[in-house]
């Protein structure tokens, strides 16, 4: 059985952010190794620094692992660091520029084998949208190849923000057949051991499938 997985729309570390305590007690950890790669062009350090205030005040500690670029992702101490983690964070609004990081590399297979070995992996923003395969081009809301981790399900981070015509060209635009769930700031779609999905958080996920609302019992391994 694989790790819990937390699909995060976005505004992570803020006080909606409930889910967070639980996906602690479920890691066993009292520590959790953020890789800000998605976040690179908007102040990394800060994204990091806000990680650290939020962890402590679950009585854990946030551990930075310096991924910004794909250079970085090749660094064998930190694939190392990833691989031993039993909680990754992946937090950004890139995720075009965290696909690049990831793709094919070291660190990516790290974060995969971590997960598969019980690990608690979670995505917020760019980081949910990269590890669903297709993942949302999230500037125009068209598809594109993402990572691949949960094949045949694709996510909206940041759901609460868009428009509804934005809304309505991605979901006439998905495959057919193909779930496409919208999840919102300090939400989190999470995907337990068994494969079954429950929402976390402040608000509500919206599942799309063939262009109408459906349940989370469409999604992959539900």
């Amino acid at each position: 059985m694989t790790g819990t997985l937390a699909l995060v729309g976005g505004g992570e570390w803020t006080d909606g952010c409930t889910f967070d305590r639980e996906l602690l007690s479920l890691a066993g950890a009292d520590e959790v190794v953020v890789v800000p790669a998605g976040s690179a062009f908007e102040n990394p350090g800060a994204v990091v620094e806000r990680a650290r205030a939020w962890f402590a005040h679950l009585g854990a500690t946030a551990v930075e692992v310096p991924v910004l670029t794909r250079a970085d992702g090749l660094v064998e101490e930190h694939v190392a660091r990833v691989r031993n983690a039993r909680f990754v964070y992946l937090p950004g609004t890139s995720p075009m520029h965290l696909r690049a990081v990831l793709k094919d590399s070291p660190l990516y297979e790290a974060i995969v084998e971590a997960w598969r070995d019980g690990a608690v992996l979670a995505g917020s923003g760019a980081g949910a949208d990269v590890l669903c395969d297709p993942m949302v081009d999230t500037r125009g809301g068209a598809f594109t190849v993402g990572l691949g981790l949960v094949p045949g399900l694709a996510v909206i981070p940041r759901f609460n923000t868009w428009s509804p015509e934005k809304v309505h060209r991605t979901v006439e635009l998905a495959p057919r057949g193909l779930p496409l769930v919208g999840v919102p700031e300090a939400t989190a779609l999470i995907r337990d051991p068994d494969g079954g999905w429950r929402v976390g958080g402040v608000g509500d996920c919206v599942v799309y499938r063939d262009g109408a609302i459906a349940d989370l019992s469409v999604l992959p391994g539900a």
